[in-house]
C-alpha cells in the first residue's frame, strides 16, 4: 500500500499545468498480474483500490488541489491498509505520454495508467448521503464527521463509508455503472464487507434535481432503501 499511495501521488500531480492540455478527471485503470487497481478522480477528490477476482485488497482515497507548475497537493483521508498515514499530505510530479499516464515512485519502475473513462454525465462529482427513508418517513442525516460518500466518474462509482476525522474505515464496494432514462444501474466489482456480492447487478430508480440526487430500490441485501445524496465539493 506504501507504493501505491507514491504511485497516486505522482498521478495526481499532473493537475498543474499539464490540466490544461490533458483533463485528469476520469477512471483510470492499472492491472499487475491478477491484481487490478482502479484510480478515480474527480476535481476535488481521489479514491484507488486494488482488487482480484472476488477479492478486495484495499483501499485509500482523499483530496488534492492542484498548484502551479507541475504539481498538486493531495491529503490522505482513509486507508484501509495503512492507517498511520491518514492526515498525511505530499506534493510531487509525473508524466503523461501518448494519451498514458506513467508514475515512477522513488527507486521503483514505472508503472502505466491507461484512461478507461473521460468523466462525464449527469452524476460525475462527489456525493453524500443527506436523507435516507425510515419508517415511511425521510430523515435528515446532519453533516457529521462519520458519513457516507459515492466518488462518481462516467463510467465507474464507489462508496466509501469513513470518519473524516479520524480515517476509521467501515466498508467499501464499487464498479461500473450507467444512467439512463431514470434508471441507475451499477455492476458489482469489489466489496469490502462481502465478497460473494462481487458480480451482482442493481437497478434503482434515480432522478437528479439542482444538487439532489434522488435514490430507490433494493439494496445488495434485497432490503428496499430510499436515499438523498447530495453533491459536495
Amino acid at each position: 500500500m506504501r507504493k501505491l499511495f507514491v504511485l497516486l501521488a505522482l498521478c495526481l500531480t499532473c493537475t498543474g499545468s499539464l490540466f490544461a492540455q490533458q483533463s485528469l478527471t476520469g477512471a483510470w485503470k492499472s492491472v499487475s498480474g491478477d491484481v487490478t487497481s482502479v484510480l478515480l478522480i474527480t476535481p476535488t477528490w481521489y479514491t484507488i483500490t486494488n482488487y482480484k477476482d472476488k477479492e478486495f485488497l484495499g483501499s485509500f482515497g482523499g483530496t488534492y488541489k492542484a498548484n502551479k507548475g507541475q504539481d498538486a497537493t493531495i491529503d490522505i483521508v482513509y486507508n484501509t491498509e495503512n492507517s498511520s498515514q491518514i492526515g498525511q499530505s505530499s506534493t510531487v510530479a509525473v508524466s503523461i505520454q501518448n494519451g498514458l499516464l506513467y508514475t515512477t515512485s522513488p527507486g521503483g519502475s514505472p508503472q502505466e495508467w491507461r484512461q478507461i473513462d473521460n468523466s462525464t454525465g449527469p452524476l460525475v462529482g462527489n456525493w453524500r448521503i443527506s436523507s435516507r427513508e425510515q419508517n415511511g418517513k425521510m430523515n435528515n442525516m446532519p453533516l457529521a464527521a462519520r458519513r457516507t460518500l459515492k466518488i462518481l466518474t462516467g463510467t465507474r462509482f464507489q462508496w466509501i463509508a469513513i470518519n473524516i476525522e479520524t480515517g476509521e474505515f467501515f466498508g467499501s464496494g464499487g464498479g461500473t455503472y450507467t444512467f439512463e432514462n431514470g434508471t441507475y444501474t451499477e455492476k458489482i466489482e469489489f466489496f469490502s464487507r462481502d465478497n460473494s456480492r462481487v458480480g451482482a447487478v442493481l437497478s434503482f430508480k434515480g432522478k437528479v434535481a439542482g444538487n439532489d440526487w434522488d435514490h430507490s430500490g433494493l439494496s445488495s441485501k434485497g432490503e428496499p432503501i430510499h436515499e438523498i445524496w447530495s453533491k459536495t465539493e
